[in-house]
């Protein structure tokens, strides 16, 4: 027998690699941090020999669920000021509070707070857009969750930087330094077409070409955002975006909610992945991204939940079950997004859209052991007829049971095993004691 770390049984393993298969009492072999074997479960107990396994008799094994999109940090934000449009809820509100608070320490808790969220919800990374982001990379390596920390850059001044050149200086030095992680990468981040100038644009996208770097951006967010770009460039983002050779594999192009046939014919053809923020977007009243017209198209889609200041939180499972049905009804069609292919956004469309497909998001021989497993027995999944369609349309991220990252298992029966539930609640606890503090003194004057 083959000596291994790990032996996982499960019920069902669903890889997402071949689409929509089903693997029933199939384990996995995991050595390394990599899956070494996919295999039926009675043969694996005759041929393995591991040092520790794991019985799922009723769970769905599925790959680790991507987020694409995310401001971690912000988590410390949730619940402020809902109900808004986007451009009031950020500068009468989220601006003024980040420029007063947002620092290492906020960054920190707010990161370590998203990071146990995400891991008890099923996500085994995720693609993050902030301020300090070599905080961020720090706490997800501490973690021992994947993450793609991004490089943020911006034109105003804020507590990280002062202009487009020192986020840049200070982006590229996280770069180097996490050059030799496995665990932690990096993006270029520039924020949106509305905060960035030409200049720094120029200059990121030179720098994803030599760096082989995505280039992480909210794009055609709002109708807002779109006349804001017309009257200022005499057209849309996206053919600002064109001028400036933006178009291509590298972009993650996130929300994507105001889209022009053409347009969508242009992102196929140049291999621009897209993000779909679905419940963020609800929420600002945004608008809707055309998912079924992309994926039929041929562009790879992502899901991300955005952060939860816009959310309020960080449910994956959540994210595909809104994403499954707003796309039925935008297009009006009852099969435009399926349960499988809402699952293989979550996870490969995620992976691919990073540039990490060879390496997270399908199960599969010599990829990275990133890996969910979902208990199926409860009364709400009840009776079981197809577990995708039970993981999309009815399961939820509470009945996550246990997450691994490359073979290091994160959530072990529902409980974390790197991070302490109780100082992070009592760090987010003293945060909202902060900030309520400082809302009522700027009441006050």
């Amino acid at each position: 027998m083959t000596p291994i770390d790990t032996l996982i049984a499960a019920r069902w393993v669903i890889p997402v690699e071949p689409h929509g298969a089903v693997l029933d009492h199939h384990s996995l072999a995991i050595g390394g941090g990599r899956i070494l074997d996919v295999l039926p479960t009675a043969i694996a107990a005759t041929r393995y020999r591991a040092a520790e396994t794991v019985e799922l008799p009723v769970h769905a094994l599925i790959p680790g669920l991507v987020n694409a999109h995310t401001h971690a940090a912000m988590t410390l934000l949730r619940g402020v000021a809902d109900d808004l449009p986007l451009m009031e809820w950020l500068q009468d509100h989220i601006w003024p509070l980040e420029a007063r608070w947002v620092g290492e320490a906020f960054v920190r808790d707010g990161t370590t707070l998203a990071i146990a969220e995400m891991l008890r919800g099923g996500t085994t990374c995720f693609n993050d857009m902030y301020f300090f982001p070599e905080v961020t990379a720090r706490r997800a390596l501490q973690a021992g969750m994947r993450a793609v920390v991004g490089m943020i850059v911006v034109d105003f001044p804020t507590s990280w930087a002062s202009d487009a050149d020192e986020y840049l200086e200070k982006g590229l030095a996280l770069h180097d330094e996490l050059c030799s992680q496995d665990l932690v990468r990096t993006s270029f981040a520039p924020h949106a077409p509305y905060s960035v100038s030409d200049p720094p644009l120029s200059r990121v996208r030179t720098l994803s070409e030599e760096l082989d770097r995505p280039i992480h951006m909210h794009l055609h967010e709002t109708d807002a955002e779109i006349e804001q770009t017309r009257g200022s460039h005499g057209m849309r983002p996206l053919q600002r975006l064109r001028q400036l050779d933006f178009l291509n594999p590298n972009l993650v192009a996130v929300h994507m909610t105001h889209l022009l046939p053409e347009e969508i014919t242009e992102l196929a053809r140049t291999g621009v992945n897209v993000v779909h923020c679905p419940e963020s977007n609800l929420k600002l009243a945004s608008g809707f991204c055309p998912v079924a017209s992309l994926l039929e198209a041929g562009v790879n889609v992502a899901i991300g939940t955005d952060g939860a200041a816009s959310n309020n939180d960080l449910d994956m499972f959540g994210e595909m079950r809104t994403a499954a049905l707003l796309a039925k009804a935008v297009a009006r069609q009852a099969g435009a997004l399926p349960a499988a292919a809402a699952l293989r956004m979550a996870t490969l469309g995620g992976a691919k859209a990073l540039g990490m497909e060879q390496e997270i998001g399908s199960i599969a021989v010599g990829k990275a052991a990133d890996l969910t497993a979902v208990d199926l027995s409860s009364l709400e999944t009840l009776p079981l007829y197809d577990p995708i369609s039970d993981l999309v349309y009815a399961a939820g991220r509470h009945l996550v049971s246990d997450v691994w990252v490359a073979g290091r298992r994160l959530l072990k029966r529902r409980e974390l095993t790197t991070l302490d539930i109780e100082e992070v609640a009592a760090n987010a606890v003293r945060w909202r004691q902060r900030l309520e503090c400082n809302s009522k003194q700027m009441g006050d004057h």
